[in-house]
């Protein structure tokens, strides 16, 4: 779900439809009222549990779910995993007070879209929420920092499962430039069911569930 391109003329473009999930009512006040006081979103759903953010945002569809890890009960990072199986195109972007690098690779594993820190700048979140429902996959410099220090390991790096084709590279590259599967086959001129294809295959090379996690690879494991 993306906005509207080409709206009819006269009409206003479609605002992006925002849900949390956030336990403690105050953030989620405080969240909820920054992301209205932006004129092209809307927060159109607010969850204090991950049990609820399954009840619930399967039925909204929004285009982004703003997700913190410590939930009470399910884990923040479990109920990205289990709303990635529901087959939508909302996004996912982990927003929460930690940058441990384990949790963030979890979050990434689990199939998170991005991965943001609670102190980001207001123009930056906003910045990084229109990147993602663009194919982007937005991190806070503090997270990405980690990411990279991480894909430096030797046994990483040297991962020999990191044999792409010709073709893997040239769509993995269109990715990291944030470009979604249509703008990646009407690049490449190829159908978009073949980029899925192809993708699908780079995510089991890689070992990777998502496509944050594909580019953080791929990006930090050249030489």
């Amino acid at each position: 779900m993306t906005p509207d391109s080409n709206p009819s003329p006269g009409a206003s473009p479609r605002r992006l439809r925002i849900a949390l999930v956030e336990d403690k009512a105050d953030l989620r006040e405080s969240w909820s009222r920054l992301i209205n006081s932006f004129p092209d979103f809307s927060c159109v759903g607010v969850c204090s549990s991950g049990e609820e953010a399954l009840r619930v945002i399967p039925s909204i569809v929004p285009d982004v779910v703003l997700m913190d890890i410590f939930l009470p009960r399910m884990s923040g990072i479990e109920c990205t995993a289990r709303l990635k199986q529901v087959p939508t195109t909302t996004q996912i972007v982990i927003l929460t007070a930690v940058d441990d690098s384990e949790l963030v690779f979890m979050a990434l594993q689990a199939g998170a879209d991005g991965y943001l820190l609670k102190r980001t700048k207001p123009a930056d979140l906003r910045a990084a929420l229109l990147d993602v429902v663009k194919g982007g996959a937005p991190m806070s410099s503090e997270v990405a920092r980690r990411v990279v220090e991480s894909f430096r390991r030797p046994s990483r790096r040297d991962d020999p499962t990191l044999r792409l084709s010709t073709r893997e590279e040239e769509i993995l590259i269109l990715l990291t430039k944030g470009y979604t599967n249509k703008e990646i086959a009407d690049q490449l001129s190829i159908s978009t069911e073949t980029v899925g294809s192809h993708l699908k295959h780079i995510y089991e090379k890689m070992h990777v569930r998502s496509r944050a996690e594909a580019v953080a690879r791929y990006m930090t494991s050249r030489p």
